[in-house]
């Protein structure tokens, strides 16, 4: 690559994008890289003020920017992910299916702290669905020292730094407790909360039970609907510390190992969360999901659709960011809400 002054420019060949920008009007690429500027383009370039230019100049070991975008892209791009044109040095990656959305933080954050290139991505550990832009990657110059990509490359590994884990079509099973509930006291409606939650995240409830507040009746629901082949089992509130709630005693007797209970989310401090031996996991609800839009519920769902476990770690991760503002136009996942994990 070499500087020359525009009008000596006739015959050379561009080494990058030139964008023209007319005001209240349009921005686009004017010139594209590999363009050979004539004599009629003079003026033109002129008129972006553009009075040198950046012409190719080949020198071995060095990368041009579009070459060596393709490159930050091989070390990120996955399964279910597609690549986009690219402009002006920069590509995307775009999801090509719905799925949850992983990042490797550590070596993403290695690869920027190198001089001259960067890749920036989108807040990971939550869903994407197809369509959604990832991550954007360049380098800072129009051409880089190929033993600079190699080092990030060394760092990336064997394995790409973003993943998508498909969602699967999950069988569910509701419990809701509560005497006031199951004696008709009282409408239930906390159920069909769950329910439009799930079926929005492509789960289909093939049961659902009524219980009074006891450990044993709710155990055997528990258990019941194991059998019938629930793959994800809700129990909706029972879950405060009242002597009447009893949800988390019935849920430990069922046999599924308590991950934890409670979380350092707000809402959703009272949130429990168990595995059976199989990895079903079972998931107490409390009340808070009933009248607040997003809660515990909505960030660790996802998770059981895509097959993830979630640990006492990632719980606890979740404290920072934890505490959602109850805006009142709600723009989840597109705030700091759950970001912690």
């Amino acid at each position: 690559m070499k500087t020359i002054k525009t009008e000596d420019a006739i015959g050379s060949i561009l080494v990058h994008d030139l964008t023209r920008i007319i005001k209240d009007h349009s921005k686009g690429v004017a010139f594209k890289k590999g363009h050979v500027i004539k004599e009629e383009d003079i003026p033109i370039l002129k008129s972006m003020g553009k009075e040198n230019l950046y012409v190719w100049e080949y020198k071995e070991g060095m990368v041009h920017e579009n070459d060596a975008a393709l490159f930050l892209i091989d070390l990120c791009k996955n399964d279910y992910m597609t690549t986009s044109e690219i402009k002006e040095g920069k590509a995307e990656l775009i999801a090509s299916r719905d799925g949850f959305f992983k990042a490797n933080v550590e070596k993403l954050d290695k690869i920027n702290a190198l001089e001259e290139m960067m890749i920036a991505t989108r807040k990971g550990n939550l869903p994407v669905k197809a369509g959604d832009k990832l991550a954007g990657m360049r380098i800072i110059p129009l051409v880089i020292d190929e033993e600079k990509l190699e080092k990030a490359k060394e760092i990336g590994g064997d394995s790409p730094l973003l993943s998508i884990v498909p969602f699967k079509k999950l069988k569910a099973g509701i419990i809701t407790t509560g005497s006031e509930v199951y004696s008709g006291l009282i409408k239930d409606t906390f159920s069909p909360v769950i329910k439009e939650k799930l079926h929005k995240q492509g789960m289909e409830v093939i049961s659902h039970v009524l219980c009074d507040d006891d450990d044993e009746k709710i155990k055997n629901a528990i258990l019941n609907m194991k059998k019938e082949g629930a793959e994800i089992i809700i129990c909706t509130g029972g879950m405060s510390v009242d002597p009447d709630d009893l949800t988390p005693r019935a849920i430990k007797k069922s046999g599924a190992k308590i991950i934890s209970y409670g979380s350092p989310v707000l809402p959703g401090a009272m949130f429990l969360l168990a595995y059976f031996d199989d990895k079903i996991p079972v998931m107490g609800v409390p009340g808070c999901a009933m009248y607040h839009k997003i809660t515990i519920f909505d960030i660790i769902l996802p998770y059981a659709a895509a097959g993830i476990e979630v640990d006492k770690d990632d719980l606890s991760k979740l404290g920072y960011g934890g505490l959602c503002l109850d805006c009142p136009i709600c723009h989840y996942p597109n705030c700091q809400f759950g970001k912690g994990v």
